[in-house]
């Protein structure tokens, strides 16, 4: 009886040591997530603040703009993204995902899109708006200026 209730200890403080460390990876995970800079977009008097994924087009994407300010010219494609010529080729991430509204996609390697509707289809994913709220008039119709920058938040 004794040793059934020793290893039925022992087997809850291996699994309470388990439970732990997994909880400690996930704070460690948001720490890194936190520290990442936001990728600003400004699209007119629109201000729009983009949470940059983890993946090597997005860190790419993160360099390029390390370098200085992108700006894009932009247009609407299929009623659902706007979409530009990145001016540079970044490494594809491709994956078969729908993309949403306030998704920013890497398409074909040298293009970007904002998305302000859906779309599935091989897409590497650069980073996600946080407010999506009125996305598509915030874009505009048309042809469209759009500036990428970087701003540290502040960790």
């Amino acid at each position: 009886m004794k040793a059934w209730l020793c290893l039925a200890i022992i087997w809850l403080v291996l699994i309470g040591t388990g439970a732990c460390s997994e909880t400690f990876g996930e704070q460690k995970s948001g720490m890194e997530e936190v520290s990442s800079p936001y990728v600003v977009i400004t699209v007119g008097e629109h201000i729009l603040h983009a949470v940059p994924e983890h993946n090597d087009s997005a860190k790419e994407w993160l360099e390029l703009l390390e370098e200085g300010n992108l700006t894009v010219e932009m247009e609407d494609y299929g009623g659902f993204e706007k979409v530009g010529d990145l001016g540079a080729e970044l490494t594809r991430n491709d994956e078969p995902i729908t993309a949403e509204p306030g998704d920013v996609i890497l398409y074909q390697g040298n293009q970007i899109t904002i998305y302000y509707g859906t779309n599935s289809w091989n897409f590497t994913r650069l980073a996600r708006i946080e407010d999506t709220e009125g996305l598509k008039d915030k874009l505009g119709e048309g042809k469209v200026t759009v500036t990428f920058s970087l701003e540290d938040n502040g960790i």
